[in-house]
């Protein structure tokens, strides 16, 4: 499978958790190993519960998925392919938070899948083709919008 069509691009809206672990999970269920999800959003918009679906479309127990907050990286290895789940909101911006949860060696795991929260604190950090942008706006109660894009279609 080509990792670098795999990823359904776009925008959707969720109105719960549960659509939002929904479109994690579609995400999962496409990805072939290879590929890094970049998620952005607000404190609340729903990272994790995105992660946690995602974590389910790869055959991994979503209740084992957690935010990464103070770990910075957890790897799940029980699914059809290694989840790595970085959380970099703690550590300063620029490369050397990549350098800090040692990027380059997880990126040369191909059976593997990266997604990192808060991953603008990287800067402009080399990542291969196979990425993606995933920022999720909305707040509390209200309904999320998802949008999907392709790390090098929204590099200017």
């Amino acid at each position: 499978m080509n990792a670098a069509a795999s990823v359904q691009t776009g925008t959707w809206t969720s109105h719960n958790p549960e659509e939002t672990f929904d479109a994690g999970r579609r995400v999962g269920e496409s990805l072939a190993g290879g590929e890094v999800l970049l998620l952005s959003g607000t404190l609340g918009a729903g990272k994790t519960v995105f992660t946690k679906g995602l974590a389910a479309g790869l055959g991994l127990d979503p209740a084992e998925v957690s935010s990464p907050s103070f770990t910075l990286v957890n790897r799940h290895a029980e699914g059809r392919l290694v989840l790595y789940h970085l959380d970099l909101y703690r550590l300063a911006e620029g490369p050397a938070s990549a350098h800090a949860v040692e990027l380059d060696e997880l990126l040369s795991d191909e059976r593997a899948v990266i997604v990192i929260e808060w991953a603008e604190r990287m800067g402009r950090y080399r990542l291969p083709p196979t990425t993606w942008r995933v920022h999720i706006e909305g707040d509390g109660e209200d309904p999320r919008r998802i949008n999907i894009t392709r790390a090098a279609d929204s590099e200017s």
